[in-house]
């Protein structure tokens, strides 16, 4: 199917599916719209759009959870798949697959196109006018440290040689009307970006772009390797280069359809308080950090503009599914390419992405032939731990590909009936990232720690081997027949 290029058409057709609500009462953003959007999360419930924001300009609306499982039947992953350019319905190992084919092509550069025809060129502010002022900023949790400009929008920065264009995802706090302040983590790329200006001395140009093609996000959420462009893999996933344009400025380039553009320069310098914040993880916690100010010198942005909103809480919403995706689909394409047999690794959403489902194939013993299960779960887990993305995984359990991975309860049956107790794993020491919370607090301030691996691998099939007992494999097909037309 076409891809989408803004979100308004995204959203269009999630509203023809029923997966977008609209919310025409007037809704604060201090605290209510992040309330309406975290009950619809937990409750798997329609988009909530807002078109009636109490102390915005008319017209300014909000959207939550845009990147959220979807309300559809049976479709959880409609809002991912139609981000990315495809069927509303695909499979999540489709999906992954997808995503694997589309690491494995040539980037695709964007297009740059001509300011004059960009929606997101529609309003433009300068200098002083530039303020935050006038937009429906979102307080998002009680204890935050204040109201929160990207809870679901892309930083585009660039190094200063000019090799090396990032798209991430990180949280920024509004300080004032034209200051802001957000995390720049040294683990993470917009960290790495940002010391190469901080040790020139020099401020970093940025801009934060908010709505727009709804694949951008995705993108910028996604575990992409050090020093590759998200913009060129997002048009390797789409079949054709995203369309861009330059910044007013500021020397970078975003998405002509985005609905909101802030540029400005981040200062070299930790020298504001960034947070708190309810994270992914699921707990609100009181940590601060001194982080870099975000100076504000333009701001563009579409008539009638939709400013989205991620409130982050216990999973599942917007900021662990987009990211489970890319790390599945990075250590799918790892695996497979170490010569494994896997068929899918699944990054469980439920589990606020610190449990990997890694699925082989239930003939796998024919291309390891005389290989314990043992040993295939070794390998599985070297590779892991000597890769960045197979480290983001705390915990792996390997299981015959009779399961659906991202199925919760498929993965609950399997760890209750095929992992034991205390065996059949084994752990490696690696680097770790910080936010993981099931790590001890000298192992994330140290940034140490290990993945464990569990082998869930069934013995080899015989004709007396337990077969699954459920509707679609106990009955004759004609009484299945019977029973399903009686529905």
């Amino acid at each position: 199917m076409a891809r989408f290029k803004d979100l308004r058409d995204y959203l269009g057709l999630l509203k023809t599916l029923g997966d977008v609500e609209s919310i025409d009462f007037s809704v604060s953003p201090i605290l209510e719209a992040a309330a309406f959007t975290r009950r619809s999360t937990e409750q798997r419930r329609p988009a909530p759009l807002f078109e009636n924001v109490e102390g915005a300009s008319p017209g300014f609306r909000l959207l939550g959870a845009a990147g959220a499982l979807s309300s559809i039947p049976d479709h959880p992953l409609a809002r991912v798949a139609l981000s990315l350019g495809l069927p509303h319905d695909i499979s999540a190992r489709d999906l992954v697959e997808h995503m694997v084919k589309a690491n494995q092509a040539p980037p695709i550069p964007p297009k740059v196109v001509d300011s004059a025809t960009a929606p997101c060129k529609q309003n433009i502010l300068l200098g002083p006018d530039a303020t935050l002022d006038r937009f429906p900023v979102p307080m998002v949790h009680p204890a935050d440290g204040a109201r929160y400009v990207n809870t679901w929008g892309v930083i585009v920065a660039k190094t200063p040689d000019g090799r090396w264009t990032n798209w991430s995802i990180s949280r920024v706090m509004m300080l004032d009307g034209r200051h802001m302040t957000g995390l720049v983590l040294p683990q993470q790329h917009i960290g790495m970006v940002w010391k190469e200006w901080a040790e020139l001395g020099q401020p970093m140009p940025y801009a934060i772009v908010l709505g727009g093609d709804p694949g951008v996000t995705m993108i910028g959420g996604m575990p992409v390797p050090d020093n590759v462009d998200e913009v060129a893999l997002l048009g390797a996933i789409y079949g054709e280069p995203v369309e861009v344009v330059k910044c007013e400025t500021v020397d970078l380039h975003v998405p002509a359809g985005a609905e909101i553009v802030i540029e400005g320069y981040v200062s070299p310098k930790r020298d504001a308080t960034e947070g708190p914040y309810a994270e992914f993880h699921g707990w609100a916690l009181d940590e601060t950090s001194p982080e870099p100010i975000f100076s504000i010198e333009a701001i563009t942005y579409r008539d009638n503009p939709i400013w989205p909103l991620s409130a982050t809480g216990r999973p599942a919403d917007d900021s662990q599914v987009g990211p489970a995706i890319g790390v599945s689909a990075e250590l799918t394409a790892l695996l497979q390419s170490a010569g494994l047999p896997v068929n899918v690794a699944w990054l469980l959403v439920d589990t606020a992405c610190t449990w990997m489902i890694v699925t082989v194939r239930r003939d796998w013993r024919n291309a390891l032939p005389g290989i314990e299960t043992s040993e295939l779960v070794h390998r599985i887990g070297t590779t892991m731990s000597t890769n960045r993305v197979g480290r983001m995984c705390p915990v792996t359990y390997v299981f015959d590909d009779d399961i659906d991975p991202s199925n919760t309860s498929d993965v609950l049956w399997a760890l209750g009936t095929r992992v034991h107790p205390n065996l059949r794993k084994e752990q490696w020491q690696v680097e770790i990232l910080p936010w993981y919370l099931c790590y001890t607090e000298e192992e994330r301030h140290s940034g140490h720690g290990s993945i464990v691996v569990h082998d869930g691998l069934l013995p080899p099939m015989t004709s007396a081997s337990p077969r699954h007992a459920t509707f679609d494999t106990l009955y004759p097909a004609e009484i299945r027949e019977r029973v399903l037309a009686a529905e």
